[in-house]
């Protein structure tokens, strides 16, 4: 016989015992699953049991002694309130995903839970099912509403604009800051960069399905300014206006106004160099608030105090102790800032009380004269005092142009930005921070979901309709090119016979 039909022949031999043995063991462990999370499974009767009649409340029923129930069935299978459970372990904890088989495990004796607990990558899959399948319900509201969007920071190689919806009445009937269960997340999407044109093609495709706000809420990103421009070009008819997110607009003018200055620059060098003199010291409590270097006029306030209890601090009358002693060492000529730092501390804290005032409560008549009151404190010189009056005079002309005296108009994105940092925590735990199919988990972070909506949710949405929704809208990421290109590549190797192995010399 000739080699090649030998080998033929065992290679069909041995794809064939391949495949007989991966069948035999997958059989074996569905039926030892089966066995350890319904010990009656394998023992069902052979005929099914008749069904038992209740004549009196059959009865009851026709006489209309009883309502008949017409909601739709509630889902009583303990694998459905298992998987519901670890949805809301994720929601309510703001946990990594890896956690929750951890907090099962030490709770399993009291919640009487199966003794086979899940992997997290299955809590991973049932929380994007119900995220998906939520997603999937936003439809047209017909109360007025606020259309809040924002891009996220660039995490791995892409950025998610995300468009939450806020009911125009959402802030006066709670009649304090909003929170994510205020808001509806109707808009997710995924791209290398965003700049104008993108922006406003998203936001036809998202207003087309939700319908369209009476206002836009927004930073003052040039890509997102550019997108809603064309977005009102393009759409005459649809009269959007437009508001100025008022952290990021004080923020700004805190940074024109304070930015250039030569005493500011040296303050921020003093604090930098007695930081890191104390960091790994007994004195580490003297260190100033970790403020980014990108967002560092967003909360300015907090390094505003510092500044002020360590003077404070550092001009105790009598014998200064070493501590005393030591601080003022690191932060030597602090003392000589002190004129410029109380002016600074004095404008930060009233521009705190401005944006608690408006963030609290909204824009309205009443917030209106306040905020003009907080401002007439301020010198009438002052470059924040204009920036802010020319600010309230804008918006408070949107706000009598809506029409609604009833309600407090949104003019804080603080909401969206306390989601991003939600999401950021809860995929902190990845080797390869990126933007992947995990995005689907935001709109299960947004609104006051039940035990009841999860459990239809998950019903709702099946596993292969998560895998076709992600393959569809979230592109590879970079760890699946890797292992499509690299770790599945094909390595050539010596076949099995006989080898001529060269011989040396």
């Amino acid at each position: 016989m000739k080699i090649s039909k030998l080998e033929r022949s065992r290679k069909k031999w041995k794809t064939k015992a391949q495949e007989r043995g991966a069948k035999l063991r997958n059989l074996r462990k569905t039926a030892k699953r089966l066995k350890q999370n319904h010990p009656r499974a394998l023992h069902l009767p052979s005929h099914p049991q008749p069904r038992r009649r209740h004549p009196e409340k059959n009865t009851a029923r026709r006489s209309g002694g009883e309502p008949r129930d017409r909601s739709l069935p509630t889902e009583s299978s303990p694998i459905l309130a298992h998987r519901t459970l670890c949805v809301i372990i994720i929601l309510c904890g703001i946990t990594p995903f890896r956690c929750v088989p951890r907090l099962l495990a030490i709770f399993q004796p009291w919640l009487r839970l199966p003794r086979r607990l899940p992997h997290f990558t299955s809590v991973i899959h049932w929380t994007l099912r119900a995220g998906i399948a939520l997603f999937r319900q936003v439809s047209v509201s017909r109360e007025p509403w606020v259309a809040l969007l924002d891009c996220s920071i660039d995490i791995g190689t892409r950025k998610a604009l995300v468009i939450l919806r806020i009911p125009l009445r959402a802030l006066h009937q709670k009649q304090q800051a909003l929170g994510l269960q205020d808001c509806e997340c109707i808009g997710l999407e995924l791209a290398h960069t965003w700049n104008g044109p993108r922006v406003g093609e998203t936001l036809a495709r998202v207003f087309q399905t939700a319908g369209c706000p009476v206002a836009v809420l927004k930073d003052g990103g040039t890509d997102l300014k550019k997108g809603v421009e064309l977005f009102c070009e393009r759409h005459p008819e649809k009269k959007i206006f437009r508001i100025e997110d008022v952290g990021h607009y004080t923020a700004n003018l805190l940074k024109a106004h304070y930015a250039g200055k030569p005493r500011f620059t040296t303050f921020l060098k003093i604090v930098a160099t007695g930081t890191a003199l104390l960091r790994q010291t007994n004195l580490a409590w003297l260190i100033p608030p970790k403020l980014r270097t990108k967002g560092r006029f967003q909360g300015i306030t907090a390094l505003a105090h510092w500044a002020h209890r360590l003077l404070a601090l550092s001009q105790r009358k009598g014998k200064a102790d070493a501590e005393v002693r030591r601080a003022r060492k690191a932060f030597a000529g602090l003392a000589r800032l002190r004129p410029f730092l109380a002016r600074f501390c004095r404008v930060c804290a009233l521009a705190e009380l401005f944006l608690e005032l408006l963030k609290t409560k909204g824009l309205n008549e009443t917030t209106y004269q306040a905020a003009q009151d907080l401002l007439a404190k301020l010198p009438a010189r002052s470059f924040l005092r204009t920036g802010l009056a020319s600010w309230l005079e804008k918006h408070i002309t949107l706000f009598r142009a809506l029409g609604q005296e009833d309600v407090s108009l949104p003019v804080s994105s603080d909401p969206i930005e306390s989601l991003f940092g939600k999401f950021k925590t809860m995929i902190q735990r990845n080797p390869h921070a990126e933007l992947n199919r995990l995005i689907y988990v935001i709109p299960l972070l947004c609104g006051d979901h039940s035990e009841a909506a999860i459990d239809r949710a998950l019903h709702q949405c099946s596993h292969a309709d998560m895998l076709s929704t992600i393959k569809k809208t979230v592109p590879p990421t970079i760890r699946q090119m890797r292992k499509m290109n690299l770790e599945n590549s094909p390595i050539s190797v010596p076949k099995s016979g006989d080898i001529l192995v060269p011989d040396s010399g």
